[in-house]
């Protein structure tokens, strides 16, 4: 049986290559999607792969993965530390939620050191680039298959 996953990319993430690449590098958002279509394909996952700039948006891709989903891989962008409504989505979905950051938030402005959704989720990745997102890939992998639903 393959697992289902939904890893959704919160704002501004759709313009990676052209912002900030000493924060996020030069990877396209399309070339990470693609990279994390491959990795899934070869662990037997159905991928959903979404991005939004809008918060509502965001909290209907959980709440409509609460039923077709195994876990949700999340990178909340900046509305890792504001949105108390993603929090909330998060906290309903009631299956494994890895949040995933490509910088290291504890390394750059004070205001990016508090994330909203950390005390929901089952772990966080965050500060390893793009690569971030196969760990976080392997990661949930690995809590399906031993049974951290």
């Amino acid at each position: 049986m393959n697992n289902n996953i939904t890893i959704i990319n919160g704002p501004n993430l759709n313009l990676l290559g052209e912002r900030e690449q000493s924060q996020y590098g030069s990877i396209t958002f399309d070339d990470l999607k693609k990279i994390c279509s491959e990795q899934a394909k070869k662990l037997n996952i159905n991928l959903d792969f979404l991005q939004s700039n809008v918060e509502g948006e965001i909290v209907n891709f959980i709440q409509n993965a609460r039923n077709k989903c195994d876990g949700i891989i999340i990178n909340a962008a900046g509305f890792t530390h504001t949105s108390v409504a993603i929090r909330d989505a998060l906290t309903i979905f009631k299956k494994p939620i890895i949040e995933l950051h490509i910088s290291n938030i504890y390394k750059r402005e004070e205001f990016r050191h508090k994330s909203m959704i950390s005390g929901v989720v089952t772990g966080v990745i965050c500060g390893l680039g793009a690569n971030g997102y196969i760990l976080a890939i392997n990661a949930m992998q690995e809590l399906l298959k031993n049974g951290n639903r």
